[in-house]
């Protein structure tokens, strides 16, 4: 399994990595796994008596992490100036600061990330997924390198013989809602990256849409159509093409009728979509139909990795995050 490999990864050069949501199961057990299997060093964030008592009732075993209390810890008045500084031209004043650092367990998490004293946090188990995005926006900021934030999700398929070896990347599924053609060759960029990084193998881009090679025309073809364009200009020697249906991006017979001189020959493993909506419907309809494994919505473009969790996730799931942020970190 994919997580495996990453996990494997991981243990080569252990990252710390913040938990703030200490108020539920899932992430103590998850903290308990991962600290079972060596291959992170987990920073949780809240009371310390509260925590015991949960791990206690729950049979959870949590001795080898750190706890950090925002309200008595030695690092809150630094993290509560330096945040201060960072949106104090925003309006904000040092009494928010305070308040904010002292309350907020997602804004004290991404300060600490900020400041270097972790390299990853990892929420959305109780939090909104715009709250997680929210937070890091306003303190760890967008990459130089990268134009826009974007997110995606790590497939892994039972059927092997699709993508890379059953693996994909999907994006994005859960932060921008109607991209530009700019903003779906920056998506499709950060994720060739990803992909590199997390998978390995060569990235090959797929642009999807309802029309495949002009077989229709409308604003929303148009807008994946020149993406595609764009794209190839930009980045000519990373494999992709488009605009097309999905069976011709991961169907070779497909692709030799719809599209005979696609780049890709029916082999994608990164799709592309062209809307927030196709791809949240996109990767749950993988994931509960054909039984796939999905991680995300990971962020990427970030300066540092903070990832999101479905709210409907299972603890084994954000193991799964823990070790793909490990594996973004530099």
């Amino acid at each position: 399994m994919i997580i495996d490999k990453l996990i494997e990864k991981a243990k080569k050069n252990k990252k710390k990595i913040i938990l703030v949501e200490t108020d539920d199961i899932r992430t103590l057990k998850a903290a308990e796994e991962v600290i079972n299997k060596d291959f992170a060093n987990i920073v949780l964030i809240g009371k310390k008596e509260n925590i015991e008592i949960l791990c206690k009732e729950n049979n959870i075993n949590l001795n080898k992490a750190e706890i950090i209390d925002p309200n008595t810890s030695i690092l809150t008045d630094k993290l509560i100036n330096k945040y201060y500084e960072l949106r104090k031209n925003k309006g904000v004043s040092l009494e928010e600061a305070k308040e904010t650092i002292r309350n907020d367990y997602l804004y004290f998490g991404d300060m600490l990330v900020l400041m270097n004293y972790a390299d990853g946090l990892v929420a959305g188990a109780t939090h909104s997924s715009s709250d997680v995005l929210r937070a890091a926006l306003r303190t760890i900021k967008t990459n130089p390198n990268a134009k826009i934030v974007s997110s995606f999700f790590l497939m892994e398929l039972e059927n092997k013989s699709l993508g890379e070896n059953g693996i994909f990347i999907f994006s994005d599924c859960g932060l921008i809602q109607n991209p530009t053609s700019e903003d779906l060759v920056e998506i499709a960029h950060s994720s060739s990256e990803t992909f590199i990084n997390l998978v390995g193998g060569t990235p090959k881009i797929a642009f999807l849409s309802h029309s495949t090679d002009g077989s229709s025309s409308c604003d929303d073809v148009d807008r994946v159509r020149n993406a595609t364009k764009i794209f190839k200009n930009k980045y000519p020697n990373i494999i992709s093409d488009g605009e097309m249906q999905l069976d011709t991006a991961i169907i070779p017979e497909v692709q030799k009728k719809k599209f005979p001189n696609s780049q890709i020959k029916g082999d994608a493993n990164i799709l592309i979509f062209p809307s927030l909506d196709a791809g949240n419907i996109g990767y749950k309809l993988v994931e509960r139909m054909a039984n796939a494994k999905a991680y995300g919505p990971i962020t990427q473009g970030m300066k540092m990795p903070v990832n999101d969790l479905s709210r409907g996730c299972t603890y084994k799931d954000i193991v799964g995050t823990i070790a793909i942020t490990c594996n973004q970190a530099k």
